[in-house]
């Protein structure tokens, strides 16, 4: 298909169709529209952006050998989400020791005139990591998945293979222990 055709295509089931039929355009637009996305999940979850963009590539090398499994092609975002947070929280479980905060894992702030200020919202940004690498890696992706990436409780809980009430509870108490750790910062 010409790359003019593509321009006008802006929904993710006819993209997704395309790829299924080959169409490695349809794919390119597909991973301009989700990469960014994806990078920030694996990087919040994980604290190591090397690993991040690992999993990135691992993510969409696997969807385009894997889109003829995709039943519906509407849930595409949904299913790298959950192809995402799975490999993360897989790469979580096999570490032996507990995730280290990694400041740069969390993408800067836009940049300040003013030092003070900039060393302060960097302040809080190591301190946002370090909290989130206390969390369990469950609570963390339901806690990314909906405060970051603004996902439903449902689709959530499609993602990480648990009912809406489990996903609930696990960002509720990710809400409680973070609020606690970042107490300091109001």
């Amino acid at each position: 298909m010409p790359e003019a055709a593509l321009t006008g295509v802006s929904d993710d089931a006819t993209l997704a169709a395309r790829v299924r039929d080959g169409d490695i355009r349809a794919f390119e637009q597909l991973v301009l529209r989700y990469e960014g996305a994806m990078f920030r999940l694996a990087s919040r979850m994980l604290a190591d952006r090397s690993e991040a963009q690992d999993i990135v590539q691992e993510v969409f090398l696997t969807a385009w050998r894997r889109i003829a499994q995709l039943e519906d092609d509407a849930a595409f975002s949904g299913w790298l989400y959950r192809m995402t947070t799975n490999r993360c929280l897989n790469l979580l479980r096999s570490r032996q020791l507990p995730v280290d905060a990694d400041p740069d894992a969390a993408e800067s702030p836009r940049v300040e005139t003013r030092p003070e200020h900039a060393a302060q919202v960097n302040g809080q940004l190591e301190a946002l990591t370090a909290a989130l690498g206390e969390l369990t890696p469950e609570q963390r992706a339901c806690w990314l998945l909906r405060e970051v990436h603004g996902r439903s409780y449902e689709e959530i809980g499609e993602i990480v293979g648990a009912n809406a009430t489990a996903v609930r509870g696990r960002i509720a108490r990710a809400r409680a222990q973070l609020a606690e750790v970042m107490q300091p910062w109001r």
